[in-house]
């Protein structure tokens, strides 16, 4: 690390750091309420406000938004004329999955071998500390030369949408010179990293009838029409036979012309079991930032435990795709939706519900401020050059802001580098990669100031 003197303050601050990542994590705040108690979000909400008033931030407010979550909102004004910089993240977080595969408990920020392990530690509660942070050190060294604001989110995960439909009804609101979306991570622990692009995403939900109950398999199977087989059949049609995704009309052979991704360190990050293959064509970076993804998330059918020897009358699962800059993601659901219909063999009743979407991202890393930020990543990660690399996942809040502020320079930093292990068991955040990111988000504000 630098010994730069605001390097040196995020360093003495580390301590507090943890302390208030314990806290954060603590707060089992998944933003589905069937699954988990709304108090333990809106517990989460209030502790970020309470962070943001204590820092001298003006008009914090607890925005209740559309889908029935809450975002946290804070102004913290800068020298008159100054830019202003809005700085993004999400407290909520994914849910643990099976919290018996976790080494230590999931709300519990545990530290073993250099890491801080827990639910959001890195996804994207560590976001939230590293604004701080980063605003804490400059604080401490002359002042913020920025006007900041803070939005915190409250329901990313889920994809439902609320901070998209609150900003496009309060346009002012988070209007910005800048914004700083600090939901992303560097290619790998060390690397600097921006992020350039997002693929876009949606869910839909399918649903698959063929009887009006279900059936004994001895006495009707094989003429029986089995919905659960229908299913199977939908969904094998999402690939072909290397795995590539193939959804009727979209367009699968982009490239990637950026920051390439080795193959062999993609199975370790990923941790591909030995022997098993890759799937797709092209390099890993073209498949997993420039091309379409299907993945199903979820079947609802009967579990083999307690099975009975049915044909089953309906069955249900739940698809996303991921769709590369350039895809409207709108008319990526209606060709999904579209190909699982025409592929529903039988005559089988079939059934689509969109209950998610997102637009892919593409940023300007022409803008000054990108200049702004590798200058001050060159600070906080001495000897290594700032990278551009895609990420595959969505941040669907990227597109509202892009088309609320089309002047506005986005960039996208973050703590969910692949050891990190966000959406799994166990993840985690290098308290490393904490304190760099935190020095370069502070210098960052410092040269954008002067730029």
């Amino acid at each position: 690390m630098s010994s730069h003197p605001v390097a040196e303050t995020v360093a003495s601050l580390m301590p507090r750091a943890k302390e208030e990542l314990t806290e954060l994590v603590a707060f089992r705040s998944v933003a589905d309420f069937d699954q988990f108690p709304r108090s333990e979000s809106e517990g989460a909400a209030r502790w970020v406000a309470a962070a943001l008033a204590a820092e001298g931030f003006q008009d914090v407010a607890l925005l209740d938004t559309p889908d029935g979550t809450q975002s946290v909102y804070g102004c913290l004004p800068g020298p008159e004329g100054a830019k202003t910089v809005l700085l993004y993240a999400h407290y909520d977080v994914q849910p643990p999955l099976d919290e018996a595969g976790w080494a230590t408990p999931p709300f519990e920020l545990t530290e073993r071998d250099g890491r801080w392990y827990g639910r959001g530690a890195a996804d994207c509660k560590g976001g939230v500390i590293m604004h701080l942070l980063a605003l804490r050190a400059l604080k401490a060294n002359g002042g913020v030369p920025v006007h900041v604001k803070v939005i915190a989110e409250g329901s990313e995960e889920q994809g439902t949408g609320g901070l998209e439909r609150y900003a496009e009804a309060h346009p002012d609101l988070l209007e910005a010179d800048t914004i700083v979306i600090g939901d992303a991570g560097n290619f790998r622990v060390g690397l600097p990293t921006v992020t350039s692009t997002l693929r876009g995403m949606t869910l839909v939900r399918v649903r698959i009838d063929t009887l009006a109950g279900n059936l004994h398999s001895g006495q009707f199977g094989g003429a029986a029409p089995d919905a659960l087989a229908a299913l199977i059949r939908v969904l094998d049609s999402l690939r072909a036979a290397d795995g590539s995704t193939t959804v009727d009309g979209l367009t699968g052979d982009s490239a990637w012309e950026g920051l390439q991704y080795d193959e062999e360190r993609f199975r370790q990050d990923a941790k591909v079991l030995d022997g098993v293959e890759l799937i797709g064509s092209g390099t890993v970076a073209d498949r997993i930032w420039a091309r379409p993804a299907v993945t199903v998330l979820g079947i609802d059918c009967p579990p083999v435990v307690g099975a009975t020897p049915s044909v089953q009358a309906s069955a249900r699962a739940l698809i996303s795709l991921r769709v590369p800059p350039g895809v409207d993601a709108a008319e990526a659901t209606k060709l999904l939706q579209a190909h699982l219909e025409a592929h529903t063999p039988w005559g089988a009743r079939v059934s689509t519900e969109q209950i998610g979407q997102g637009q892919a991202f593409r940023a300007d890393t022409t803008s000054p401020a990108y200049q702004a930020m590798a200058d001050a990543m060159a600070v906080a990660y001495p000897g290594q050059e700032m990278q551009y690399a895609g990420q595959g996942g969505s941040i669907p809040l990227c597109n509202t802001l892009a088309a609320l502020y089309p002047r506005a320079e986005i960039l996208l930093i973050g703590l969910s580098e692949p050891e990190a292990q966000i959406h799994a068991v166990n993840e985690s955040v290098s308290p490393e990669e904490l304190e760099r990111l935190s020095v370069a988000e502070a210098l960052f504000l410092r040269n954008y100031a002067a730029s």
